[in-house]
């Protein structure tokens, strides 16, 4: 989940030091700020419970962060988007630790229309499948941005500042969640 300083059509002078320029594909937008990366234990018909909140710079790239902190957690199943799509780093993961990452299926480029077509109804249904397992971190997300408004960091202006707003929202929403 985004967290935005300024839009990508002004120049980030922010925090520089723990933010930069990203992407949100969910939102289509280029911004300056950093991430929130959740890892989270499935609960079902309830938010799921954060077994890790880390912060990154905007830039940095789901897949990689994944890779260098959970992708050495024995016996688990994770469910995450399209961009975990990596057969050959999942395949030795499953060997080494026990571990394997079900994503929504990547349309692959270049393939025929037949064989999208047979292949249509079976990857639809596998896809909306994770997809309804991976809602409910959504779902967290959209909590916090409804309930601590962490997602608008607009008028921070140090690092510091940036800092206490990230960590101090997100704490204040857990106690909300608490109480």
């Amino acid at each position: 989940m985004p967290i935005i300083t300024c839009l990508a059509k002004r120049s980030g002078k922010v925090a520089k030091e723990i933010t930069d320029k990203g992407y949100c594909s969910t939102k289509g937008m280029y911004y300056y700020g950093m991430k929130l990366h959740a890892l989270g234990f499935r609960r079902i018909n309830k938010l799921p419970h954060p077994e890790q909140i880390v912060f990154t710079h905007a830039s940095v790239n789901d897949l990689a962060l994944y890779k260098d902190l959970w992708s050495e957690i024995e016996n688990r199943t994770f469910f995450g988007d399209k961009i975990y799509n990596n057969d050959s780093f999942f395949q030795n993961m499953k060997a080494t630790f026990n571990s394997e990452m079900l994503t929504p299926v990547k349309a692959v480029k270049g393939m025929t229309n037949a064989l999208k077509k047979l292949d249509r109804a079976t990857n639809d249904l596998y896809s909306r499948a994770v997809s309804k397992i991976r809602q409910p971190i959504e779902s967290l997300f959209n909590w916090l941005i409804e309930k601590a408004n962490i997602q608008k960091a607009s008028k921070v202006r140090s690092t510091k500042g940036l800092t206490l707003h990230a960590y101090g929202r997100l704490a204040a929403a857990f106690i909300i969640l608490i109480f």
